[in-house]
């Protein structure tokens, strides 16, 4: 090893990860003009000069970011820029292939995609030395999950109303502590693998795995296979929930703005991407659309709040067993990139709701941060597809995983059409 990769880093990885956050985010809101040409292409700008310098844009953009890291970090430059090269493109195509619309009208996101090409390589070729120094998922996961916290802002939730809020809080609190518990007890899963599957099912899907598995360190082999299952999962319940709505829910609710408030909310809290939230509500028409983007926003709001009690749960169980368990011990080991989403949702909720016209359109800072958030996931998975072997997915520790999340999301359609019959079609009505 030589000694310049021994040299002691200028200032801890994990606050790096939050500074580097942080200051994508405040280039955000102090140049968001620039910022918006920072994009990927997708396919309306694929035959446009523009789509493409604002990728070259991207790339450079990206790249001094990484470097940055690599010079604070005392880490070598070797090798990097051919590396991320590669992994960019990469990540260029599963942005691509999440623009065609018929991938959007079916919620399937740039994550599924990027890991399923990192995949590819990683099991069809071997993979070689020079494309390993610019794998680093942790790295780029929790980036991603210091922009997402911009994208939470608590006063769009409040202004949705009462009974969404109170839906997600209820829900997503006894839907996760049944799929944690029922993945432990009844199918024998690990804690990691317990943790990232009942956020997933309980919270918002995709997101809410990838914030949780940054949050307790888990292992990005699990963190793919449940992105998998709840992208695959989602497709078929798309169409199924409308048609579950139209057969069951006018039975028992005369009232049709009722029966479409029920429908909504039960859609919005058991399909686990937003995209096909949106899709799946708007085929029982407007009223129904528009309540369950308004639950799944709810639940998405969540994130932060699960990501920081989790946190602090897994702090304390690596303190067990030591002689003194102290506050400076908890924070020790507390992820500090949990704290860098707070403080972005918290700022961003309190002095940037609002966004900046730009052209003829006006932008919002939130729609900004999540097109960072949305690239550094999707180069974050491209690594882990990367680092990943077909036969460690199915294993047969992970053909338990699948029957635990069927399971969870079982019970989490009936638990969530129970409480949207008593919240949006009794108590609301």
């Amino acid at each position: 090893m030589s000694s310049k990769t021994e040299k002691k880093p200028l200032i801890n990885e994990e606050w790096l990860i939050v500074l580097l956050g942080f200051i994508v985010l405040g280039l955000i809101v102090i140049a968001p003009r620039f910022m918006n040409n920072i994009k990927m292409l997708n396919v309306s700008s694929l035959a446009t000069g523009a789509g493409w310098l604002n990728t070259l844009l991207t790339f450079v953009f990206l790249f001094i970011v990484i470097v940055a890291a690599a010079l604070i970090s005392r880490k070598p430059l070797k090798g990097l820029l051919p590396s991320f090269i590669v992994i960019f493109v990469l990540t260029l195509l599963a942005q691509l292939c999440a623009s065609i619309p018929f991938c959007k009208e079916y919620g399937l996101e740039s994550v599924l995609f990027a890991v399923l090409f990192g995949l590819l390589i990683s099991n069809c070729f071997h993979v070689p030395e020079w494309l390993k120094p610019a794998i680093q998922s942790e790295f780029y996961i929790k980036i991603g999950i210091v922009c997402l916290g911009a994208t939470v802002i608590f006063g769009e939730i409040m202004k949705s109303g009462a009974f969404g809020l109170a839906q997600a809080l209820i829900v997503v609190l006894c839907v996760w502590y049944f799929g944690f518990w029922v993945s432990r007890k009844v199918f024998h899963v690990d804690d990691e693998m317990a943790t990232i599957l009942a956020s997933s099912v309980s919270i918002c899907g995709v997101s809410a795995a990838i914030a949780t598995c940054g949050t307790i360190d888990g292992d990005k082999k699990k963190l793919s296979y449940v992105v998998s299952l709840v992208m695959v999962v989602a497709i078929p319940m798309l169409y199924i929930m409308p048609l579950l709505c139209k057969w069951i829910l006018p039975l028992l609710f005369s009232d049709p703005t009722a029966a479409a408030q029920v429908a909504g909310a039960w859609i919005g809290g058991t399909i686990d991407t937003t995209a096909a939230v949106a899709a799946s509500g708007g085929i029982l028409g407007e009223e129904a659309g528009n309540t369950a983007v308004i639950v799944k926003a709810s639940q998405n709001v969540l994130i932060g709040v699960a990501a920081f009690f989790i946190s602090l749960y897994w702090s304390l169980r690596k303190t067990e067993g030591m002689p003194r368990t102290t506050g400076a011990v908890i924070w020790q080991r507390f992820p500090k990139f949990v704290v860098g989403m707070v403080i972005a949702s918290i700022v961003f909720s309190i002095w940037f709701t609002g966004g900046v016209e730009i052209g003829d359109t006006v932008v919002k800072y939130k729609s900004l941060a999540k097109n960072f958030q949305g690239i550094f996931f999707s180069i974050a998975f491209v690594c882990i597809g990367l680092e990943t072997r077909f036969k460690e997915i199915f294993s047969k520790e992970n053909r338990q995983s699948l029957w635990a999340f069927l399971t969870a999301q079982s019970f989490n359609i009936v638990f969530t059409f129970i409480v949207a019959c008593i919240l949006f079609g009794i108590i609301a009505n």
